[in-house]
């Protein structure tokens, strides 16, 4: 597996997302996934993407039984920061007791020492960013977090930030369908030396090849009450990725290769974390890093998939504004 710099920490070019065991999106074998996560470290692909909210705590602990015993095989992320409990007094939380809180909570779970990249999840509007990157920056001092990261942040809180200590890595959803990081995100991530890090690079499934309409989704499947897969968004959103399909039978690979292919060819500073719980996708998706497109294949894929070409917003509107914090 080729490497990759998220500023000055070396992780695999592909990385895995977690939020999809079980846990959070669906029911699923625990089994099968602690497999796909061990196979994961033994094809390079060990990095390792998951966040106390997934499964409100249950994935990472899922994460934690996958690497005992093979801590050093792994470079484990995980966030915090989005609070989804009864009774909580606010959705997001950026306080420095909470984020220490936080971190603890998240390696009892996890069953680790230390945290190779710590990011929040969400930056809180009623919390100073300085505050809450300080008290990350404690967690480093303290041994518990090696690196630290933000998703989903704004231009002007990742450079405040970035004053208070290094930002490792920034993650925001990033793929074919969701361009949007282009115009300031990967250019200021560029400017500080910032790596980034695409979560959702398949667009949560649409160019895995299996989604051909409404009936391809579960009744309990989360993604139901996401935009772009409702209505008639979903019967566009279906035939953008039909033409990536195409011309992935074309290059001989699947439309999930040449997707991640796509996004690794964007820069080298770019890592995606594709998730599955699947040995036979992790492989494939490992692969797609033996992938070369030329400039008029990227340019063939971005005509056929355009940036804003995809209809409905990537989250309900309750989630999109906490985007861009």
């Amino acid at each position: 597996m080729d490497k990759r710099k998220l500023g000055s920490l070396e992780v695999p070019a592909v990385g895995f997302g977690c939020m999809v065991l079980p846990g959070f999106y669906l029911p699923g074998s625990e089994e099968q996934a602690i497999a796909t996560l061990r196979r994961a470290a033994d094809i390079g692909v060990n990095f390792l993407d998951t966040a106390d909210t997934y499964g409100s705590g249950k994935n990472e602990e899922l994460v934690g039984r996958a690497i005992a015993g093979r801590r050093k095989d792994y470079l484990i992320a995980t966030k915090f920061g989005q609070v989804f409990k009864p009774g909580a007094d606010r959705e997001i939380d950026g306080r420095p007791q909470y984020v220490q809180e936080a971190c603890e909570a998240s390696l009892k779970r996890l069953g680790i020492e230390t945290i190779d990249l710590y990011y929040q999840h969400r930056v809180d509007p009623l919390v100073p960013i300085e505050d809450t990157v300080g008290a990350m920056a404690k967690l480093v001092e303290q041994g518990k977090v090696r690196y630290i990261g933000l998703s989903e942040a704004g231009p002007q809180t990742i450079r405040r930030a970035h004053k208070v200590h290094p930002v490792t890595a920034l993650q925001t959803e990033y793929s074919l369908w969701s361009r949007d990081a282009e115009a300031e995100i990967l250019p200021l991530c560029r400017e500080l030396g910032i790596g980034y890090v695409a979560y959702s690079p398949l667009g949560r499934g649409m160019f895995g090849g299996e989604i051909r309409g409404a009936e391809s989704l579960a009744e309990n499947d989360r993604r139901k009450a996401h935009p772009r897969f409702q209505g008639e968004n979903l019967a566009a959103n279906v035939k953008l990725a039909a033409a990536v399909d195409a011309m992935a039978k074309s290059k001989g690979c699947s439309a999930a290769q040449l997707a991640l292919a796509w996004l690794l060819a964007k820069g080298k500073d770019i890592v995606p974390i594709p998730g599955t719980r699947r040995v036979d996708h992790l492989e494939a998706n490992a692969a797609a890093t033996r992938i070369a497109l030329s400039a008029a294949d990227i340019a063939a894929l971005e005509a056929a998939c355009p940036a804003g070409a995809a209809k409905g917003t990537r989250y309900p509107a309750g989630a999109m504004s906490k985007l861009n914090g």
